[in-house]
Parts: C-alpha cells; structure tokens; sequence
C-alpha cells in the first residue's frame, strides 16, 4: 500500500526549468565558454547540475574556469531568477493539499542543491507540507540512479515499494522504478512519449489532473 508520497521539485512543483537554462546560458556567457543548445540542455535534465556540468564539459571541453566555478555561478543565476520569477505550477496546492488530507507523510526529493531547494520552499511558502527534504548533493550518485529515493524512503522509515514519487523527468522516473516506487509521471509535452516517461505507473499532464479516484487506483496497484 501507499504509505508515504515524495515530490521532485523542479519541473514539478515549480516551472524552474526554464529559469535553469537561463541561468547556464548566463554563466556560460560570463565565463566566455560557448552557450549549451537547447537539445543538450534537455538531456541533462533532472541529473543535478554538478554531473550537467560534468556533461557539459565532455561534450566542449574547456580550460577556464573549472567546473565548481560553473556550477557556482549557474547557481547564483537560478536563485535570482527563483526569487524574481519563480512561482508554482498547476495542481501543486491541490495535490499537497489531497494527500495531507489523506494522512500521508510527504518527503521532497531533488537533485538540486540545498540552498536552491530551501528558496524555492520558503519562497512559495510550502515547506510545512513536507516531513522530510533530501538532496541528491549528499549522494554519491543523483539520478537517474534510485538512490536520492531510497535514502528518502529511509528518512520517512517507509519501505521503497510503499512509497508513491511524483517526478517530470525520465532521469527522476527511471529513478523512481528502479527504486521499486510507483510512480505518477508530469512530463512536458515533447517528452510524454519518452521510452522513461513510459514506465512509469500514471502519465498526465498536469498535477491538476491528480485526485482521490487516481491515488485510490495507485493504492490498488501498491497493494
């Protein structure tokens, strides 16, 4: 059964994607290295932005500055714009709102680093809802490696299988499986059809979709 429920954050309770590209657009830009495309972008998505750098740099090698740099000022640049810009998707209110009905304790799961993570709960006020909040910086590897879910699942002292991950990524979907996790999938329209996007248990488009008669299904399956 579902004892416990864990959020990502990025893409997923706040539209923080966008400002992420922004914000590494910039940083490239002040360290005079060529921009990431879009498409490159894309395929770091969800991984934490210490192994995108690390990407990054195997796809265009650089000299200067090294990558700690990098990350640091991509950083900087996102919780700008987070403070600035930042705000809540869709359904994001309703479903932490369903689900502390329901009794269940909620956990927020991220790849992103602590201090990005406190801004946004702070930021959005949300950060009651929530028992637990984990990053993937204190694990060895972050997604989609199922080890940011399992170390949560051990903070809830909730088994793996009787947790429920909502997740916008393939990285943080593939994650949630091989956690042996259900899973309800919130991808962007040009990755529903992503062979990750596909395992995972419950595909919509929004959280507003998200209700009692899903989260009873869901039960069904975890039983």
């Amino acid at each position: 059964m579902i004892k416990a429920v864990i959020f990502d954050m990025d893409g997923l309770l706040i539209d923080s994607e966008p400002l992420w590209r922004r914000a590494q657009v910039e940083a490239f830009k002040l360290a005079g290295i060529d921009p990431i495309s879009e498409a490159e972008f894309h395929k770091t998505k969800g991984i934490g932005v210490v192994n995108a750098v690390k990407q990054w740099h195997h796809l265009k090698p650089w000299q200067n500055p090294p990558q700690h740099e990098i990350v640091s000022l991509i950083v900087q640049e996102l919780l700008k714009l987070i403070k600035a810009e930042g705000k809540l998707l869709p359904g994001v209110v309703k479903t932490l709102d369903l689900c502390k009905r329901e009794v269940l304790p909620m956990a927020l799961a991220s790849s992103s680093a602590y201090k990005v993570i406190n801004t946004v709960v702070d930021g959005m006020a949300i950060r009651d809802y929530f028992d637990v909040i984990y990053s993937g910086e204190d694990e060895e590897y972050n997604k989609p490696n199922p080890g940011v879910f399992i170390s949560t699942a051990k903070r809830l002292k909730v088994e793996p299988r009787d947790c429920l991950v909502f997740e916008d990524s393939p990285a943080g979907v593939l994650a949630a499986k091989a956690a042996r996790m259900k899973c309800v999938a919130v991808p962007i329209a040009s990755e529903k059809d992503h062979a990750f996007i596909q395992v995972a248990d419950v595909v919509i488009d929004s959280l507003e979709e998200f209700n009692k008669s899903m989260l009873e299904r869901l039960e069904k399956l975890a039983a």
